[in-house]
């Protein structure tokens, strides 16, 4: 009988790894099942050697798009971005009366994108063997995270499967949309910036070496504001290429300290106390909170599971600290707004409204509505950043060409004075 090893997730969330006997891998993925473990890899052991049993990953790699063998097996690399469009896809077949299995099926065949046909080829080989549809996305974390995968697994156990992709799809779609808005409110500033630093680098090595050329030759003394300007030339072009280098290792050390636990505890604190940034990043820990915590408890997904996973959800590690604390305080008994006031991450009037849907048991109705005025108050920050941004990058660089031109007049009346006198 084949030995198989597998490495899984118990109920609680904990890793197990072990090996199991059984008459074929559908078998041993029942099994697995039955023990209440949800697989992560499932190899099977032959000649003392382990394997990993074969997928259609290393089998699409040796095709092209006209069916040509390449000479070496390419592994796809999948990322999150795959998420959303598998998600919508299966909806849309589902919604048309196909299972959800056979829906993978199709897409394994059908579609044209080469990594999302892997991912679905990948799928299919899982759910063909038995596994059910979390379990088959489960085996890969590169694109389903753990909140994708326990919604689905709550769909599957109440057969309100074509209802929470449908669910899941609209949250993954807002986020998308409010990380669309963040790129669009920096890109006019971003382009500013650039527009900017051509303007200043032009005048560096174009036009501030024929001037000094010029006032050189002409002699007399140049006002305050011209030597200023030519002295601020001299040393970015004599040693620019210095101060360039150590702004970029600065940047580079300061992003890999921000990379460890207490760096980027300590710099998520110092955002909190910005003006502008500080706002967004509170309002980013509010809607995260609604919209995830609203979207699991609506699917079923027991109270613990959905704060802790919530709590994933949330990028301010200031946040993410009381937000546990609130969690354990929870689980001691006390209600949610209860637990969530000391926090500090939320206003009494958000607080006050999720008290309202507890004490009426409407809470997934209350997550939602602040939720949505979350969402329609970063819309509005996001504006206001948008022109704040845009009119300091307008103003910088008006003041610097403003600069320019007066210290460029101001030298050709002053010499032009001395040849009169």
């Amino acid at each position: 009988m084949p030995l198989f090893t597998y490495t899984a997730r118990d109920q609680s969330g904990a890793i197990v790894n072990n090996r199991l006997d059984a008459p074929s891998r559908a078998e041993a993925l029942r099994r697995l099942q039955a023990r209440g473990l949800q697989p992560v890899r499932l190899g099977e052991t032959g000649s003392g050697e382990a394997r990993e049993a074969p997928t259609l990953r290393g089998r699409w790699a040796r095709f092209g798009a006209g069916g040509a063998t390449t000479a070496a097996l390419r592994t796809p690399r999948f990322s999150r971005a795959l998420r959303l469009p598998f998600l919508e896809t299966l909806h849309d077949l589902t919604t048309s009366g196909l299972s959800a299995s056979e829906a993978v099926r199709l897409l394994a065949v059908r579609i044209h994108e080469p990594r999302l046909r892997s991912l679905c080829t990948q799928l299919w080989e899982r759910l063909s063997e038995g596994a059910p549809l979390s379990q088959a996305m489960a085996a890969s974390p590169e694109v389903f995270d753990e909140s994708t995968i326990n919604l689905l697994q709550a769909g599957e156990a109440t057969g309100n499967l074509h209802d929470t992709l449908a669910k899941l799809i609209e949250h993954l779609s807002a986020q998308r949309d409010l990380r669309q808005q963040i790129s669009a409110a920096l890109a006019y500033p971003a382009f500013m910036l650039t527009v900017a630093a051509g303007v200043v680098l032009f005048f560096l090595f174009f036009l501030l070496p024929r001037l000094e050329s010029l006032l050189g030759a002409l002699g007399g003394e140049l006002p305050l504001a011209t030597r200023l300007l030519v002295a601020g030339s001299d040393l970015l072009l004599h040693y620019g290429w210095f101060v360039l280098g150590v702004i970029i290792f600065g940047l580079l050390s300061f992003w890999r300290w921000r990379g460890t636990p207490a760096g980027r505890l300590t710099t998520d604190a110092w955002l909190l106390r910005l003006p502008i940034i500080g706002a967004f990043a509170r309002d980013r820990t509010g809607l995260a909170f609604g919209q995830t915590l609203s979207v699991l408890l609506e699917n079923g997904v027991t109270t613990a599971e959905a704060l802790r996973m919530t709590e994933r959800q949330i990028d301010n590690r200031v946040h993410r600290a009381a937000f546990d604390v609130a969690i354990d305080r929870v689980m001691e008994g006390e209600s949610l707004s209860v637990a969530l006031r000391p926090t500090g991450c939320f206003p009494d009037l958000v607080l006050d409204q999720l008290a309202v849907g507890e004490n009426t048991g409407n809470v997934v109705p209350a997550l939602k509505k602040i939720a949505a005025d979350y969402r329609r108050r970063l819309a509005t920050q996001l504006n206001r950043f948008t022109r704040v941004m845009a009119s300091g990058v307008l103003v910088a660089v008006f003041v610097f060409v403003g600069f320019i031109a007066y210290a460029i007049v101001t030298a050709v009346f002053e010499l032009s004075n001395s040849f009169q006198m």
